[in-house]
């Protein structure tokens, strides 16, 4: 689980799976949580994911049931991994709100399908998340100096006055006065 949302708790999601794995007479081994992180994050963010993983490479289990295919991943590559490293171990997936069970073929089909969207789903909340920043974030620096103005300051220092006198009869600091002797410099006379 990985929102606030107060119907999406994990409790919720647990009693939900409880029910289903009594209903089927599954008898549950494990339970692996990676409560309030995302299933966009790696297995290196996620212990409990890694957790079942490790179960998997060790045949711990023939079914991993879980609430949403989104707690498991938001990559549709991801998710194909995932799909195709259980299958290899006999491992199958139950997939609760999708009424998903990849030991058949069409269970498996529509596991594909479901992750294509959640991947999209992220995608546009990605999108989102950016056109908000896009939108509030201020251009910064400053306006460039007019050029009349560059010229003025650089006639003072043609003229031998000083960075600091310069600054002060021009009203500009004396960071850009010294910028501006700089590029005087360098620029073949």
């Amino acid at each position: 689980m990985s929102t606030a949302d107060k119907n999406q708790t994990v409790e919720n999601q647990l009693r939900d799976l409880r029910a289903v794995a009594q209903r089927q007479d599954w008898e549950i081994v494990a339970t692996f949580l990676d409560e309030g992180i995302s299933g966009a994050k790696g297995r290196d963010k996620r212990p409990g994911f890694d957790a079942l993983l490790k179960g998997v490479a060790r045949r711990d289990f023939d079914l991993i049931a879980c609430f949403s295919v989104c707690r498991i991943g938001r990559s549709l590559p991801d998710l194909i991994h995932f799909l195709g490293d259980i299958q290899t171990k006999n491992v199958d997936l139950y997939v609760h709100t999708q009424g998903l069970d990849t030991s058949t073929p069409s269970g498996r089909m529509m596991f594909s399908m479901l992750g294509v969207f959640a991947e999209f789903e992220r995608a546009i909340h990605r999108e989102r998340v950016f056109s908000g920043l896009r939108r509030t974030t201020k251009k910064s620096g400053r306006k460039p100096m007019p050029d009349d103005r560059v010229e003025a300051i650089r006639k003072s220092l043609r003229d031998g006055q000083g960075i600091r006198a310069t600054a002060r009869l021009h009203r500009a600091s004396p960071m850009t006065v010294m910028a501006i002797k700089r590029s005087m410099e360098s620029v073949p006379a």
